[in-house]
């Protein structure tokens, strides 16, 4: 037994942590749920009673729009912007609102009309623009927010943002905080997946966008990729049997445990859960990835693009396979969305290649059964602006960023199917109140139809069965959770 004066902080605080791994290892092993399990009285304050509530969704589904959609050339129909096509932004419109710095140095801001037609479908009136016609036929399952705002202006703090809570890089992700909350309904697959739409070259993403942060690393995102090896240093190397690899991590499996009574460190427990997780997953893995035993009609559903692995329809087709096996938060994430020029071209590019497919899972989901307990969200970072950047011409525009409102949709889960919630004013430049006065950003805290980053994560956790307040984690002195200190549930999108 150690003598209690030579017990370091490190050495007691891993004690308190003694057995995460061999909980971990054990459901793993049994094939069982594996739930995050007790680690410690840190861990175990900040996750009491979970779930606060029978929960509405069981699992997530986000399909992340990298780069921007341009809401007032999808959902955000704008009669006026057609009849002053050209004008400048009035002052009294743009206020104290800041400009990106590429769009801040233009002489003119000229006001830009979509260049696409726009109708309304379903029950819920919605406007949708000709792009997303698809989109436009399943409005009624839809639950849109027209009146989302967020504090970043550029990609990089308006991305970690949108996933993490914080415009500081290193927290953890949202999928991390559901895995750490309520663990996975799996033991072959992690609780947390994201997928990547191959060869679309726009702004950067980076692995910490579905990074642990300071929550344990089994928490964080696994990528799969397309091709041989969705996910990597998964197969065995050449030369090495299964029976081969076995002995090797029994063997690896006793160095680290060694390790631990050593040093204490709660890390090296979960190293061990990673390399058993990584076993399992060689056999899990293949067979999920592997779309040949899905029947035509479900390519036809999801267009053919869903046969070409990396493809953002093959990535939808793939959440929805994911899910059914169990896994807690799928992220796809689909870049491009960034027009700053050219936007008429670009966009409707952006469009072909995510409206069948982004239907297709609700439906696909709804038919299966799923959708009452799985949630879907759709969205970027921000919208884009009401003027143009750049020259505006009869044809051809692009637009900046814009924080100050945008559009997301979700669907299933319990959200509020065919509901609009919210809107902008009639330049499509601020949130508006339900008179149609503009709200200026100030103001948004204060509006209850205004939708903060954080109020859609407290609201997300909400319909997942946790209290957004009591969901924490100790780290550096105090308490930290996925809203920061900051969110409130949003009860109108809730059905």
């Amino acid at each position: 037994m150690m003598h209690p004066i030579s017990i370091t902080r490190r050495h007691f605080f891993g004690r308190s942590a003694f057995g995460l791994g061999t909980a971990a290892l054990a459901s793993l092993a049994g094939g069982g749920s594996l739930r995050a399990g007790p680690v410690g009285a840190e861990d175990d304050e900040g996750r009491a009673g979970l779930p606060h509530f029978p929960p509405r969704a069981k699992r997530v589904i986000f399909l992340f729009q990298s780069g921007g959609p341009s809401q007032l050339d999808l959902f955000d129909y704008k009669p006026l912007l057609e009849k002053k096509n050209g004008e400048m932004l009035p002052d009294h419109v743009r206020g104290k609102q800041r400009l990106t710095a590429m769009s801040s140095n233009q002489s003119v801001i000229p006001l830009a009309a979509s260049y696409f037609r726009f109708k309304q479908y379903g029950e819920s009136g919605m406007w949708i623009s000709e792009l997303l016609p698809r989109t436009a036929e399943i409005v009624d399952e839809l639950c849109f927010v027209r009146s989302m705002y967020t504090d970043a202006i550029n990609h990089d703090p308006a991305i970690t943002f949108f996933q993490t809570g914080s415009q500081i890089a290193g927290r953890p992700s949202m999928g991390a905080w559901l895995s750490y909350g309520l663990g996975s309904e799996c033991g072959n697959l992690p609780s947390f997946v994201v997928l990547v739409s191959a060869n679309k070259a726009d702004q950067p993403l980076y692995a910490r966008l579905w990074g642990n942060g300071f929550l344990d690393s089994r928490h964080q995102g696994v990528r799969f990729r397309s091709g041989k090896s969705p996910v990597l240093y998964l197969s065995n190397p050449d030369g090495i049997c299964q029976s081969g690899r076995r002995a090797m991590l029994d063997s690896l499996s006793e160095i680290n445990r060694a390790q631990f009574e050593k040093e204490l460190d709660p890390e090296i427990e979960s190293r061990i859960s990673q390399y058993e997780m990584a076993w399992q997953m060689q056999m899990s893995v293949p067979e999920v990835t592997d779309l040949s035993d899905e029947p035509e009609s479900t390519f036809e559903l999801y267009g053919n693009d869903a046969k070409r692995p990396g493809t953002y329809a093959a990535n939808c087709l793939l959440a929805r396979r994911l899910v059914e096996k169990g896994v807690r938060f799928v992220q796809l994430y689909h870049q491009g969305w960034d027009q700053h020029d050219r936007l008429p071209v670009q966009i409707a590019t952006q469009a072909r290649d995510t409206d069948q497919a982004s239907a297709a899972l609700v439906r696909d989901l709804k038919q299966r059964g799923l959708l009452d307990d799985t949630l879907v969200i759709w969205g970027g970072e921000f919208g884009r602006t009401a003027y143009s950047q750049g020259k505006l011409t009869k044809d051809d525009y692009g637009r900046d960023h814009h924080s100050s409102c945008f559009t997301i949709w979700m669907a299933g889960g319990g959200t509020r199917p065919g509901y609009i919630h919210g809107q902008t004013d009639e330049y499509g430049f601020n949130i508006a109140d339900r008179d149609g006065n503009p709200v200026t950003p100030t103001k948004h805290e204060l509006h209850p139809d205004a939708v903060h980053v954080h109020d859609l994560h407290a609201t997300i956790l909400q319909l997942m069965g946790i209290d957004h307040h009591r969901l924490t984690f100790r780290f550096q002195g105090r308490r930290h959770r996925l809203t920061d200190v900051h969110g409130h549930v949003i009860p109108q999108l809730v059905s």
